[in-house]
């Protein structure tokens, strides 16, 4: 049974990263075995979380994922566990999946580890003790420890918060000044990744020094308790024996749970990169091409032959996800509008000069086989880009629907061995 914390906030945008981040790192020079988790279906945040404190991140998700994925997410052990919240504290969808509607405080309940608040104050002060109380009363399954202040304009600013929220009996585990240069840089998917970012660990080295100036440490570690003992957990099929995996700056996007899973049931990891103009090794099984932002290297990938080459010509299935499946398809329009040629395996054709965004859960009924997974198999799964589709000529993969079950357009589609979906796959549904 681990302990642990959840790091959650009333919105998007409160600091909940910088804050995760700096604990990560704090807790691992303390010398804790910290298991970092993140709440939800992001896929570039736990890269960050390993940054920190040298320890794979998992995604723990109640919408997608069944409950015996979610107990073998939950047995990693550690002697503490710190995940990091998406969005605001109870913000999911409208109708449960798997084991819940997606909130972070579905994890909470579920574990029973408490929640540590960040609250952004800036522009208000007494209000931020309404905010709390709101939020610790909310859900009685849900426990919140306290809070921890960010962006305080001035000690009288702090002294008012720490007075409001202390009457309201809402502990204060610290108050974090206003700095400017404590951000990560973003892009239209969120942050960037973190093998792009200049200097990762001198960033991460930052929060961590503000965090121990300004936060009570020990008793914040002390808060830390619930966890859940041991259950029966499942891990995903491996797709294949011998998966080559487009691995770079282009390709990431692949959910850290799948690739332990198919690992820990003996598939074997071949990696490469097409933006180093390599092939998929031909001794592969399988080929599959992850997300990414294959939109901002078109350039590059249209003119890596050795790569294109060895797609087409790689004997077994292929399949992609997200910016791999439009790689895979006859042509990508950058944001300034030139086009560039992809593999043409698929007709698809995507746009970035006409940008729509594409967000949401996904549940995909197939309409005929696709690697690991048989004809009429549920999949759930998680879409999130801004292209826009001019051409989709081949027979549809799947048939696929929002959260709601409101039928989506973008179904996939397939040709031979070839097929390719816009959902990034999270697990089987139950």
């Amino acid at each position: 049974m681990t302990p642990g914390l959840i790091i959650s906030a009333p919105r998007s945008g409160a600091g909940k990263t910088t804050v995760m981040l700096g604990l990560l790192r704090c807790l691992a020079e303390d010398g804790a075995v910290v298991q970092p988790y993140k709440c939800g279906p992001d896929y570039i945040d736990p890269a960050f979380h390993r940054a920190a404190c040298g320890r794979d991140s998992f995604n723990l998700d109640t919408w997608a994922m069944p409950g015996p994925l979610l107990a073998a997410q939950l047995a990693r052990g550690g002697d503490m566990a710190l995940a990091e919240g998406s969005m605001g504290l109870f913000d999911g969808v409208a109708r449960a999946g798997e084991a819940g509607t997606g909130a972070s405080a579905d994890i909470a309940a579920r574990t029973g580890w408490p929640v540590v608040v960040v609250l952004d104050v800036s522009g208000q002060a007494q209000t931020a003790a309404a905010i709390a109380v709101g939020m610790a009363r909310y859900r009685a399954d849900v426990r919140v420890a306290g809070v921890i202040l960010n962006r305080v304009a001035s000690p009288r600013h702090e002294r008012l918060c720490r007075l409001a929220l202390e009457s309201a009996g809402i502990a204060v585990f610290g108050a974090l000044p206003r700095r400017g240069d404590l951000t990560l840089p973003e892009r239209h998917l969120g942050l960037v990744q973190a093998v792009e970012h200049p200097d990762l660990d001198t960033a991460i080295a930052g929060y961590a020094a503000f965090l121990r100036e300004h936060v009570d440490l020990t008793a914040l570690r002390g808060a830390a308790s619930g966890g859940l003992p041991p259950e029966p957990g499942t891990l995903p099929p491996p797709p294949a024996q011998r998966i080559a995996l487009a691995r770079d700056a282009a390709f990431s996007f692949t959910y850290p749970h799948l690739l332990d899973a198919w690992r820990a049931q003996g598939a074997g990891i071949l990696p490469f990169s097409p933006l180093a103009d390599e092939p998929p090794p031909p001794e592969a099984d399988l080929c599959w091409l992850p997300g990414g932002y294959p939109e901002l290297h078109a350039g590059r990938i249209a003119a890596a032959g050795r790569f294109l080459d060895g797609l087409r010509s790689f004997a077994g299935p292929i399949h992609g996800e997200c910016g791999g499946y439009m790689v895979l398809g006859q042509a990508l329009i950058d944001a300034q509008g030139a086009r560039h040629e992809m593999a043409g395996l698929l007709g698809l054709v995507t746009s970035y000069e006409k940008r729509r965004m594409h967000l949401g859960y996904r549940l995909a009924e197939l309409s005929v086989p696709m690697p690991g997974h048989a004809a009429g198999a549920r999949l759930r799964g998680h879409e999130f880009h801004y292209s826009t589709i001019l051409a989709q000529p081949d027979a549809p993969l799947a048939r696929v629907t929002d959260a709601e079950g409101a039928t989506v357009a973008e179904t996939g589609s397939h040709r031979g061995r070839v097929s390719g979906t816009f959902f990034h796959l999270i697990a089987a549904a139950s």
